[in-house]
């Protein structure tokens, strides 16, 4: 039913410098993988088989890394070290891959809307790689393609933050369905504490339906100067419906270097050492 999932992966990483001055944000690795392969593999175990990736200036790792290496195969093939291509080599076998490129950043609204060349006229996932989400069963992604056969609107995962850390968020509020879902009725994008409609952040995954787009561009730019996708997900809300789930699953901040580190960790002591 939803078979694309956008991936904006043109932002510049500024909290990773210096690594990231030559290196997208998006291939740091997590012990043995980069974070956008994590983003992919969650995207295809939802059922999803088109990735469309909204690139910038200086990515190109991004789409070499989706792409066969024919050197490195050739080299290693036979060996050993062969096994270590098994990962990539099944998501390349899983999904194509197609990218456009956001020439200005002008914030998510924007990059969405630049990718709606890619997606067109129906719905799709959102994954930002910044958060790492683990679930040793059914993938975020793939409880909120759940949601969308019930209900038929976009929805945004959520979940609890502490107050103070409201400000870098969009935070929603809304009608209490059941404990893990909302009907929202206002969003708030990276609101200060005393402005926060409540504590239930908005993290990188999203599924949206195609008159975003239209959404998107009447929205004018908002916090920040940039295109918020907050002030037109809030757009949608009122004229339609959307939802917010609080999902299953441990998510890792890994646009931070205090998350990053800890997600390594927990990847190696509990993904990483129970595969290898």
């Amino acid at each position: 039913m939803i078979e694309k999932c956008l991936f904006p992966v043109a932002g510049y990483g500024t909290r990773f410098l210096p690594a990231t001055k030559s290196m997208p944000k998006e291939m740091l690795p997590v012990v043995n993988k980069p974070l956008v392969q994590y983003g992919v593999e969650e995207a295809i175990q939802a059922g999803m088989n088109q990735m469309a990736f909204v690139t910038g200036r200086g990515k190109r790792a991004i789409t070499d890394h989706f792409d066969i290496s024919y050197e490195l195969e050739n080299q290693i093939a036979g060996t050993a070290k062969e096994e270590y291509l098994t990962s990539i080599r099944e998501v390349l076998d899983k999904a194509r891959f197609t990218m456009t490129r956001q020439r200005e950043m002008k914030g998510l609204g924007h990059a969405i809307l630049t990718g709606e060349t890619l997606i067109g006229n129906e719905p799709f996932g959102v994954v930002l790689s910044d958060d790492l989400c683990i679930n040793d069963t059914e993938g975020v992604m793939e409880q909120m393609v759940k949601l969308y056969k019930q209900f038929r609107c976009s929805i945004v995962a959520i979940q609890e933050v502490p107050a103070d850390q409201t400000h870098k968020y969009g935070v929603i509020a809304g009608e209490a369905l059941k404990e893990d879902l909302y009907r929202v009725d206002d969003m708030v994008e990276k609101p200060s504490p005393e402005d926060a409609p409540s504590n239930l952040a908005i993290i990188g995954r999203y599924i949206l339906t195609p008159d975003i787009f239209d959404i998107l561009r009447d929205t004018p730019a908002g916090k920040g100067g940039e295109i918020q996708l907050t002030d037109a997900l809030l757009t949608q809300a009122k004229n339609g419906c959307v939802m917010a789930y609080k999902f299953k699953g441990k998510r890792f901040d890994c646009g931070s270097v205090d998350g990053f580190v800890e997600a390594t960790n927990y990847v190696y002591e509990n993904v990483y050492q129970h595969i290898n």
